[in-house]
């Protein structure tokens, strides 16, 4: 029996999590989870886990008289004291943005199995959760499709690859010219054509901005640098990733768009059945089309490069300004051509440091978030 802490628990990912749980109780116990501002989905999930501790956004003695059985953590520093106190085997970090980085950081702290959604935790401070790892602290699984798809592949063989491919769907935009990116609105953005997920997300794939977090997380999840990751379209979704062998042979995980086969993945740390198949060429899988990446179409994803490669502060920049220029978007306050260059400036105005502390990470987000702010108002800079 596994004792699981949640968080993000009323998210997409949080909530096909809560299923695998409550489809595997003889393996599954969630002993904790968080909810952020959305209190009212606290009753529904402790009617099929009566959990003890419980984290929202902000302090409520309403809620405490209303679950008096239930201990209540509040706002950012409540997500790490729910790690400390519940006792918990593993942590399961479904939240969205920079507020997901400290938690996986206690979570290692902690030497908790740390099942990671959280995107923005490896981007932004993957130097310091690798450098925790090597030091021995905890574990890290991942929970993203491609992730989980090229750790199965590398599971069975990493010897002679040649490159890992990352397959990506395209988003909603994926069949329009960049001219035509000048008049989409946020409704159109939203409509992906086969995963359905968060805003925020779903954004960042019409973006392919969630692919350029995807190759940076590849870089510090399985040590490949830039030059031997590659993206290829998959417009189904139906191939989550490949591995490319030397001799020209391939290795692939497929399978219909459903989150809770990778999330089961995670939560028995690998640890489950599962088939992936091996051609000899990729020209002998007839089963989904697989295209090349077009980078000239969305060449935002060449800024992984500057990431991994440079390393410091760029990807907390790249994330901070990626978040408030998402937020901006989905207000219409800025077109969505404006995402790209925003991003674009932000990370090359910033001062990078080598090996960053937690501390100046966050100092860099702040930062990030007030330029851009500025950039969305029109203000000269």
């Amino acid at each position: 029996m596994k004792n699981i802490c949640l968080l993000g628990a009323s998210g997409s990912i949080g909530k096909q999590t809560l299923d695998v749980i409550k489809k595997h109780p003889a393996d599954f116990n969630l002993v904790a989870f968080s909810v952020g501002k959305q209190i009212n989905k606290i009753e529904g999930i402790l009617e099929d886990f009566p959990v003890k501790y419980i984290c929202v956004r902000n302090e409520s003695k309403e809620l405490e008289k209303q679950f008096p059985n239930v201990k209540f953590f509040f706002g950012d520093n409540g997500l790490n004291e729910l790690i400390g106190i519940c006792n918990c085997d593993m942590v399961v970090n479904a939240l969205v943005g920079f507020v997901g980085l400290k938690p996986s950081l206690t979570a290692l702290e902690n030497n908790k199995v740390l099942a990671l959604a959280n995107k923005e935790t490896l981007v932004t401070g993957g130097e310091l959760v690798n450098k925790l790892l090597k030091e021995g602290k905890g574990k890290l699984i991942p929970i993203d499709s491609e992730h989980v798809a090229l750790s199965k592949c590398l599971s069975v063989s990493n010897e002679n690859v040649d490159k890992i491919v990352i397959t990506a769907s395209g988003g909603a935009f994926r069949k329009i010219s960049r001219e035509e990116l000048k008049d989409v609105t946020p409704e159109d953005a939203l409509k992906h054509p086969t995963w359905s997920m968060g805003q925020k997300i779903t954004i960042d794939s019409a973006s392919m901005v969630n692919k350029t977090f995807e190759i940076i997380e590849a870089y510090y999840l399985f040590g490949y640098k830039y030059e031997d990751i590659e993206l290829m379209f998959n417009y189904e979704s139906f191939v989550h990733s490949l591995v490319r062998y030397k001799d020209g042979s391939y290795r692939l995980d497929e399978g219909k768009p459903d989150m809770r086969v990778p999330i089961k993945y995670a939560l028995y740390e690998g640890a489950c059945e599962y088939d992936l198949v091996y051609v000899n060429d990729l020209k002998e899988y007839k089963k989904s089309n697989l295209y090349p990446f077009d980078y000239d179409r969305f060449p935002i994803v060449r800024l992984a490069k500057k990431v991994i490669d440079e390393q410091g502060l760029y990807g907390a920049a790249f994330n901070a300004a990626n978040e408030e220029a998402v937020y901006a978007f989905l207000s219409k306050k800025i077109k969505f051509t404006e995402i790209e260059n925003i991003i674009d400036y932000c990370v090359n105005n910033v001062d990078n440091i080598q090996n960053p502390s937690y501390e100046d990470i966050r100092k860099c987000d702040v930062f990030t978030r007030e330029l851009v702010a500025k950039l969305v108002k029109g203000e000269r800079l």
